[in-house]
């Protein structure tokens, strides 16, 4: 291998400066490549922009060109085909299979003879039919994905999801969980004693990641807990169904709708460090960093049985589950069960981003030594 800097093209839907999961995953991964002496640029999409766009930013360039249509998330983007041959890379990662960037990239590294690699971030959506057409577009990108130098997991269940079902060998797959840097001071309290409950649901307001769930049981909880209050943490176009929600079912004046902003580690500490429980009842999940920073919080948590990633926070003890299926009572019941269980002060074995980078840099070593 050469001893000049390792290239690395990281091609993403949209720009890691914009608040987002993926976005989020895309800005640590490569600040910390870049402190690996690994030369990273990113190039993206913006389904609202006419023109494209260049900036730099803690020693990363982030190059924009357009996408359509235009106010949607397909972010079919011609322009990414020729950004893409405007400088030589030894490796492109593509990041997100759910938009019509991945095909693009991969299909232009081919043509431009250069190893990729993909991580999955196989995600929920709020269209029922996009997420109904998840296991199609899968299917239709499997030749493309059979050709990746690497495909990366951030979830074990994505070995399983995309394995067996798209005949690609289980050895191509490397797991890498996404990272957290959140810490709570040793001299907060942990316990969540002494103080009316504060339950929370975290994530941008879409009624699919269940907030609604949370405010259904809230009448329950309130007969046994007369003094806990309901923490909706988050953005996003459902925020005014809750809101209404919440007032016909009489616990308005108990229902707090907040946000933390994008990439705030010491504001989501604070505020986690507030809670007595948080609630996470989406309907499908990778591995939410929300999840992963309430861990690294020592918040106690109750999770979706949603057979994907937040599954495996129950399974790696984490986490209580609790069925989808389950009653508003059912899931009450659930919730005052916990706020009577003792904290555990000890602090969770969790990836940091650190161990992220560290990981997906070996990954590149050992597909650019095989090939």
């Amino acid at each position: 291998m050469s001893s000049r800097p390792l290239r690395v093209l990281m091609v993403t839907p949209l720009s890691p400066l914009q608040p987002g999961g993926v976005q989020r995953y895309v800005w640590e991964l490569s600040t910390r490549l870049v402190d690996r002496q690994v030369h990273v640029e990113i190039l993206c999409t913006d389904p609202e922009r006419e023109e494209p766009r260049l900036e730099q930013q803690d020693r990363l360039t982030v190059r924009t060109v357009p996408a359509w249509p235009r106010g949607w998330d397909w972010c079919f983007a011609p322009g990414m085909w020729q950004e893409m041959g405007r400088a030589s890379w030894d490796l492109v990662h593509v990041q997100s299979y759910h938009t019509l960037v991945a095909p693009l990239a991969m299909t232009k590294a081919l043509r431009l003879r250069v190893p990729y690699c993909l991580t999955f971030h196989g995600g929920g959506h709020t269209s029922e039919l996009r997420n109904r057409s998840r296991p199609l577009q899968r299917r239709l990108l499997a030749p493309l994905l059979a050709r990746a130098a690497g495909l990366v997991a951030v979830a074990r269940f994505e070995v399983d999801l995309f394995s067996e079902p798209l005949g690609i060998p289980r050895e191509k797959f490397r797991v890498i969980p996404v990272g957290t840097d959140l810490t709570v001071r040793d001299d907060v309290d942990v316990t969540g004693a002494g103080g009316p409950p504060a339950i929370a649901s975290i994530g941008r307001l879409e009624r699919y990641k269940g907030h609604h769930r949370l405010i259904e049981a809230l009448p329950e909880v309130l007969k046994a807990r007369p003094d806990a209050r309901v923490v909706i943490v988050g953005r996003g176009p459902y925020e005014d169904e809750l809101r209404k929600y919440a007032e016909e079912l009489g616990v308005g004046d108990r229902v707090d709708i907040t946000s933390v902003r994008p990439g705030d580690t010491t504001g989501m500490a604070e505020l986690l460090s507030r809670l007595s429980l948080v609630v996470l009842m989406s309907e499908f999940e990778t591995y939410p960093q929300v999840a992963i920073e309430a861990a690294a919080a020592r918040r106690p948590m109750i999770v979706a049985d949603d057979g994907a990633g937040l599954r495996e926070m129950a399974e790696d003890g984490l986490a209580r589950m609790v069925s989808l299926d389950s009653s508003p009572a059912g899931l009450a019941g659930a919730i005052l069960e916990e706020l009577d269980r003792p904290v555990s002060s000890q602090r969770p074995g969790l990836t940091s981003w650190d161990d992220c980078a560290d990981a997906m840099l070996e990954l590149y070593n050992d597909v650019l030594r095989s090939t």
